[in-house]
């Protein structure tokens, strides 16, 4: 077999399973819609069925799968060749009334020599020149997850030695253990007719940019215990859509690997599970593996559907259903390809959340979560802009400092993917160049339109305590707290009960020690101090001009 993705993308490794006689009943949710046929068609029906898309590609983020000749209830009834030809080019005339594109990802023969035809229809936002999916990648040490990224966006399998996963190593003991220690993004995209685009396609990342109208960003973590610190902190502040969970056939379910999956759930991430290294074991230990798999999804702590992803339609409704309570796996190998044709399926078809979780209205917001010092730029910070529009040369305020003070900066220049542009919108990873600034920029700060933002020492959260080795939580508790891109150690001040078991929650005063924040009111928040770990959202902010222990 070539170790080129194209081999496996293809039919020849793809797995025989049978295809479905029916698809579970539409649902009104969600960016996919099942269409009997389109054919002599009103114009008031075709104003209808214009609403009705805009509706699907709003749900999808940009993105709608449309099953012609199929009814609301599932069943697969096909169309002759006539019909499907005028339900196609009704489904044109609805996507030219939106400026969307129309590409025919599956067609297939039904036994009465009718046919189905699986539509995806895509409309990349007026703000953007492509739509940015975002998915953190999590895992044990050894589960083989950087060597996943690595076939995935190089377009080359393994050599079984680890070959795949060495461009997304960014220490020399990195490469000496193996180990992932830092956090590393990679990227690969879809063109508009569904061909995949990486680096075994397009070598420079400006043509992979250029001609994709989907990108898929790919962000490698830490799976040691050494790295948990860095691991959360990765998943607050890098504003993941998604996360996928890699859990290796040769090891099976780690501790690790149930907590990485019991973060990810806490931040409310729609989750994938990729079992790796299939080509290591026997059908009976793979089997072994996927019913211990499933029984830990529907524990009474995750309460997921398993649902295995066996063929492409499978994995079309894995996309659509990954934000309800489904919980897809698939069965793959990066030597020898197996499953990633349906891995990449996936997430071709899976939606972006942008517009539905990511503000574009209002103030700006950029969280900075890297900051660089170079001798041609000045200093650069590099983050997710969650609010607002920012443009070159646009004036902003960088902060807090330890005063909670915020200081007037002008951006020079932006950088998206590594790309120049002219212009950052909410929702993308960006970074920006700064020049000259007059404080110690730090990662945890914020850029904002506003110079006169509100910051605190002391908030309130509905905490939820996830573990605790001991009796439970008191008053004066002392943790680590990841709040977006804060990460920062806290005491509790006051506590509504007197102790706080595992599994229990309540509502708490936490105050960090060493200086104010900006935090925003409904954000999610991760806590840890050793093998203690919890999760909460934010309630109530104090503000620090007017806190009361400002002079303590």
């Amino acid at each position: 077999m070539s170790e080129s993705l194209i081999g496996f993308f293809g039919p020849d490794c793809q797995e025989i399973e049978p295809v479905p006689d029916t698809f579970p009943p539409e649902v009104e949710e969600g960016n996919i819609e099942y269409k009997r046929q389109l054919v002599n068609i009103s114009v008031t029906r075709l104003e209808h069925l214009i609403s009705q898309m805009k509706w699907r590609l709003q749900e999808g983020g940009g993105e709608a799968i449309y099953e012609i000749g199929v009814t609301d209830t599932g069943m697969l009834k096909g169309l002759n060749a006539d019909d499907l030809e005028e339900s196609l080019n009704s489904l044109h005339k609805m996507a030219d009334r939106l400026g969307a594109t129309v590409t025919v990802v599956r067609e297939r023969e039904l036994e009465n020599h009718r046919k189905v035809v699986e539509v995806l229809v895509r409309k990349v936002p007026d703000s953007h020149d492509f739509i940015d999916v975002r998915i953190s990648v999590l895992g044990s040490w050894g589960s083989g997850k950087s060597t996943l990224v690595g076939v995935l966006t190089d377009g080359q399998l393994d050599n079984a030695d680890g070959r795949a996963r060495l461009n997304l190593f960014r220490h020399v003991h990195e490469i000496e253990s193996g180990r992932t220690s830092s956090v590393s993004q990679e990227i690969f995209g879809f063109d508009d007719k569904g061909n995949v685009l990486n680096y075994a396609e397009k070598p420079n990342i400006e043509d992979i940019l250029n001609l994709a109208s989907k990108i898929i960003t790919l962000i490698d973590q830490p799976g040691h215990d050494k790295y948990l610190k860095t691991t959360m902190c990765a998943l607050t502040s890098q504003q993941p859509d998604y996360a996928i969970l890699a859990v290796s056939c040769t090891t099976g379910i780690t501790n690790t690997s149930r907590e990485h999956l019991g973060l990810a759930l806490a931040l409310k991430l729609p989750t994938a599970v990729v079992l790796t290294k299939s080509d290591a074991v026997g059908k009976q230990q793979l089997e072994k593996l996927i019913k211990c798999l499933e029984k830990t999804l529907k524990s009474p702590g995750i309460k997921k559907v398993p649902f295995r992803v066996v063929n492409e339609d499978d994995a079309i409704m894995a996309a659509s259903s990954i934000n309800g309570n489904v919980c897809p796996y698939f069965v793959a190998s990066s030597v020898s390809g197996r499953g990633l044709n349906l891995l990449t399926k996936f997430l071709y078809a899976v939606p972006s959340v942008f517009g539905k979780n990511k503000e574009i209205d209002g103030s700006v917001e950029h969280q900075v979560d890297s900051v660089y010092d170079l001798a041609h730029c000045g200093t650069v910070v590099a983050g997710t802009l969650v609010k607002g529009v920012i443009k070159e040369q646009e004036e902003l305020y960088i902060g807090p400092d330890s005063s909670g003070n915020f200081f007037p900066v002008k951006v020079q220049s932006i950088h998206r993917s590594r790309v120049p542009t002219l212009i950052a919108m909410a929702g993308q990873a960006v970074a920006l160049a700064l020049g000259n600034v007059p404080l110690t920029v730090r990662k945890g700060m914020v850029l904002l339109k506003n110079p006169f933002p509100i910051c605190c020492m002391a908030f309130d959260a509905d905490i939820r305590v996830l573990f605790h080795h001991g009796k439970g939580l008191t008053k004066n508790f002392q943790c680590v707290v990841h709040i977006n891109n804060v990460c920062q150690t806290a005491i509790i001040e006051e506590c509504n009960k007197a102790c706080v078991p595992t599994n229990s929650r309540a509502v708490v005063r936490f105050r960090f020690l060493k200086r104010p924040e900006f935090i925003s009111v409904g954000s999610r928040l991760l806590f840890r101090e050793g093998r203690t770990k919890g999760t909460g959202d934010v309630l109530k902010i104090y503000p620090y001009q007017n806190d009361p222990d400002l002079m303590r």
